[in-house]
């Protein structure tokens, strides 16, 4: 009787220990499979956040050459000088009434008067020799250079001005480079038309990219976002720890994007400061702020669609 009792002790003892042997082996065993699927995640979320922060890097520096190309523009287009002669026999008070009413006038930028002695000085000192010694007397007249702000500045507003300056009695002549202006002004609006355009497809571009990544993404996971309905969870539950990981893997993108497009803003500074991109601020937030905005925005979305295609395919469809 005492050996009978003491069989089924030493079985439960045997089972308890293999089931412990059990407990201590088995992860380890898991172990690689385990390390595999982490890497693979983490592989899967790297690609992601690269995928974003390169496109939007790409975007902000189409941005950063946008407002730069219309500097850009805006610096020729203010270089282009109307030049009013006067007659000799003008008044002092004339000639300060009109340029009170050129710098009056909301399309003008700068008015500066020019007499005809430092017109002759300009002159001698561009072809080397000094013509009034040759002459005998000075030729030249007095005269008024107008510069006109870029947002202004037209061939239309130009030929307008221009005449109605012509009709003051003591206006010898009104001059300057139509020819330059029109092709000027042509050439800036096809530039701004294509770039535009280009920045439309770059930012569609971007759109198919970044929804792409997060598509593969999600797809990954497609087996548990089922799993996770089959037991009775809410789409709205399913899809939120998505949302919300998706959403800082586009912050840490945008970061990293900002980072870059910073990077190029000093070094263009550093090599063209003429073009004095730190001047508007204003601007370059609009455009950083802009990148973050639109990289959260597509994230949102192609998040939100892409977990919803899952959630309403059949359990059969899903693999």
């Amino acid at each position: 009787m005492k050996e009978r009792k003491k069989f089924p002790a030493l079985k439960v003892l045997f089972i308890e220990g293999f089931l412990i042997l059990l407990k201590h082996f088995i992860p380890l065993r898991q172990l690689p499979e385990e390390k595999f699927n982490k890497r693979r995640l983490i592989s899967t979320y790297f690609s992601v956040v690269l995928s974003i922060s390169l496109v939007l890097f790409l975007t902000g520096i189409l941005g950063i050459l946008l407002l730069n190309s219309k500097k850009v523009a805006d610096h020729f287009k203010e270089q282009i000088v109307m030049t009013i002669y006067v007659k000799d026999s003008s008044k002092e008070i004339e000639l300060k009434q009109l340029q009170k009413t050129l710098r009056l006038n909301v399309a003008t930028k700068k008015v500066s008067y020019v007499s005809k002695e430092e017109a002759s000085q300009r002159h001698a000192h561009e072809i080397g020799e000094d013509f009034i010694e040759f002459l005998g007397y000075n030729p030249l007249l007095n005269s008024i250079d107008v510069y006109f702000k870029a947002a202004f500045l037209n061939p239309a507003m130009v030929s307008k001005l221009s005449k109605d300056i012509e009709l003051y009695s003591y206006v010898s002549e009104v001059v300057y480079d139509k020819p330059l202006l029109e092709l000027l002004d042509q050439n800036i609006k096809k530039i701004t038309f294509w770039m535009f355009l280009a920045s439309g497809v770059f930012i569609f571009v971007a759109v198919l990219l970044i929804n792409s990544s997060i598509r593969l993404s999600i797809y990954s996971k497609r087996l548990i976002i089922k799993t996770m309905q089959l037991v009775g969870a809410t789409k709205r539950f399913i899809r939120s720890p998505f949302i919300k990981t998706h959403l800082l893997m586009s912050t840490f993108g945008s970061i990293i994007a900002m980072a870059g497009m910073a990077a190029v803003i000093y070094e263009m500074q550093k090599r063209f400061p003429e073009l004095q991109i730190f001047n508007n601020l204003y601007e370059l937030g609009l455009i950083f702020a802009g990148v973050f905005v639109l990289g959260l925005g597509i994230t949102l979305v192609s998040t939100f669609f892409a977990t919803q295609r899952y959630l309403n395919l059949k359990s059969d469809a899903v693999n």
